[in-house]
């Protein structure tokens, strides 16, 4: 295992804190953000938006035909 020594700000020093999980030390819980945020940056990850909304149930399939017939009634 790699040692480092790192400084950290005291806002990140209290945000790992607080998502820390119940008798995990600070080392593991830096090791487990770190991990997660590098993996949530790598390119083909989930993308960084969720998509919600109301509509007609086809609008994926028929979404070029619905924006035609909204641009023409215009």
């Amino acid at each position: 295992m790699v040692r480092r020594t790192v400084n950290l700000p005291d806002s990140v020093d209290e945000l790992v804190r607080e998502v820390a999980e119940d008798g995990e030390s600070f080392s593991a819980a830096v090791t487990r953000l770190i991990e997660a945020g590098a993996r949530a940056l790598r390119v083909g990850s989930r993308p960084r938006y969720v998509g919600s909304g109301e509509g007609p149930e086809d609008l994926g399939r028929k979404a070029d035909e619905y924006l035609k017939r909204l641009a023409s009634s215009r």
